[in-house]
């Protein structure tokens, strides 16, 4: 039984499966290299391209070409193009669809059952609408895993010689989060986490674009802006990343800014990288130690090791800085593809324990046989644990009764320990009142704040009251927050037993709905 593992990436995307040696390995793509961009071009209605392919072209069709959609999962905001509306799920479909196609086309087997990756600080709507999107792509969703978790998982099993406290770093191309986890006997254990999810190396391109636009129009500036023409700003997107890339290795670098029959050559040092983009880095640092004061609150003060993730951790001002600030040597654990790999090890795993829980013994050791793996890695995997925590605060809105103005009570709080579950009893306002609204609200902001404006909708409902009822009659409300961070909440009227069930649907997409979705994009030839 072959399963995969998938770290869903805002500018990049891998897939990983373990080996006949026990050990996780990435599956190239089609064009032969480790990672796929996360972009996806839409060369007519019925075909569609991912990957490199449709990077290149986004120079010449930009508004046919959609990428950093990672960044608006969890939120209803549909793209046209060819006449047709596509919503996230959709568009990260497609993107899981050309890693499955490839990986089957590689290694000659139907690439199904999945664990995908979303970083630790998504919410319960966007880890909802990863699900979604994986099974709109027609795979099968073993789990949902943060990155930090998927990176720690290939830590362990490659550093299994004693027990570690380590603060995962992970600077992707359009995330940040950092997290403490404790790997204990070999269990892992995630202590707390923090993060922004519209926080990553798109964002020290997009500062380069700005400086490159500038020093052109400085140089031109009866040219007109270079950021007016959508396809050369496509250009010195493209070119941004390349020069950061570049500084990592280099200390300075040359780019030829053409726009308007005008050309440019701006040198661009590592010094100057690091000063136009000095407060990105602040703001990575400043939840950082957000992160590590959390820590402490749970008894946490020493590091073993403080593990750098994701492609922008390459930048060398990141490890400079993070010395300073913590004292530690960062480690570049595998950066570009730890999340995949980890991911594939937490799929082999899960699937393994799940069989040995079904009594699918023969099945588990065909398993295990197949990957090469002893009699005592079997028995590790079988008993490992792993502990993880909420990313945020969750509640429902209520009216003060004081003030009477709306506010949110969170039944479940950030690095709350999952699986979490806690009921409360909340009371009508009016007399015969023949309903009680239930607002699910989402911790938006850095902290958890009572006000409704720092906190997101993501799902609403309501449950009837029975008619005759003063104000005060009680509703009981129950939130349970699963592993994955999915959340489920129910509100019951005690006396006749009426009850609501809420799934976080995200955009108004239903169970339906996916279906849906599912049929139509298979008239889309992917590649």
């Amino acid at each position: 039984m072959a399963v995969y593992g998938i770290d869903l990436g805002t500018t990049y995307s891998c897939i990983a499966s373990i080996d006949d040696v026990g050990r996780p390995t990435v599956l190239r793509n089609l064009e032969g290299t480790d990672t796929t961009p996360s972009v996806v071009y839409f060369e007519s209605g019925d075909n569609v391209i991912v990957g490199a392919q449709a990077k290149d072209t986004a120079v010449l069709y930009p508004d046919n070409v959609v990428s950093l959609i990672k960044r608006d999962m969890g939120r209803d905001v549909p793209r046209a193009i060819h006449g047709f509306e596509y919503n996230p799920e959709e568009l990260s479909a497609f993107i899981l669809l050309k890693l499955a196609t490839d990986a089957q086309t590689v290694t000659g087997e139907v690439a199904r059952d999945v664990v995908i990756t979303v970083p630790a600080y998504f919410g319960a709507a966007e880890r909802d609408a990863t699900r979604k999107a994986g099974r709109i792509a027609g795979l099968n969703v073993i789990d949902i895993i943060s990155e930090p978790i998927a990176a720690a998982v290939t830590y362990g099993v490659l550093n299994p010689e004693r027990d570690r406290t380590i603060l995962v770093y992970d600077l992707g191309g359009g995330t940040f989060d950092t997290t403490v986890i404790a790997l204990r006997g070999g269990h892992i254990e995630v202590i707390c986490t923090d993060g922004d999810h519209e926080l990553g190396g798109a964002d020290w391109d997009s500062r380069l674009v700005e400086h490159l636009a500038e020093r052109f129009t400085t140089e031109h500036p009866d040219a007109g802006d270079p950021l007016d023409d959508k396809q050369t700003e496509q250009q010195l997107r493209r070119d941004a990343e390349e020069a950061k890339k570049a500084l990592t290795s280099r200390t300075q670098h040359v780019v030829r800014v053409m726009h308007g029959g005008r050309v440019a050559s701006v040198e661009i040092t590592r010094d100057t990288l690091e000063e136009i983009t000095k407060d990105l880095l602040d703001r990575t640092i400043e939840i950082t130690g957000r992160t590590l004061a959390i820590a402490r609150e749970k008894g946490v003060e020493d590091y073993d090791d403080l593990v750098l993730v994701g492609g922008s951790t390459k930048m060398p001002a990141v490890a400079a800085r993070l010395q300073t600030e913590l004292g530690l040597t960062p480690r570049l654990q595998d950066p570009d593809l730890a999340v995949a790999k980890g991911a594939a090890l937490y799929a082999f795993e899960e699937t393994f324990r799940r069989l040995l829980m079904e009594g699918a013994q023969d099945q588990a050791e065909e398993m295990a046989n197949r990957a090469g793996l002893s009699a005592e890695q079997q028995k590790q995997i079988a008993a490992r644990k792993i502990k993880t925590v909420a990313s945020r605060a969750f509640g429902i809105v209520v009216l003060n009764r004081d003030s009477q103005a709306e506010e949110v009570v969170h039944l479940v709080l950030a690095n709350d320990e999952l699986p979490a579950s806690r009921s409360e009893d909340f009371f009508t306002v009016h007399d015969e009142q023949t309903s009680a609204d239930v607002r699910v609200m989402e911790q938006a902001g850095a902290v958890p704040s009572a006000e409704p404006s720092d906190n997101n909708e993501i799902a609403t409902g309501s449950v009837r009251v029975p008619s005759g009822k003063r104000a005060g009659w009680p509703i009981s409300v129950t939130f349970t927050l699963d592993s994955s961070g999915l959340l489920h909440v129910t509100a019951v009227e005690k006396e006749t037993g009426e009850r609501l069930d809420l799934q976080v649907d995200v955009g108004g997409m239903s169970e339906d709905d996916v279906e849906t979705s599912r049929r139509n994009l298979s008239r889309v030839q992917v590649s």
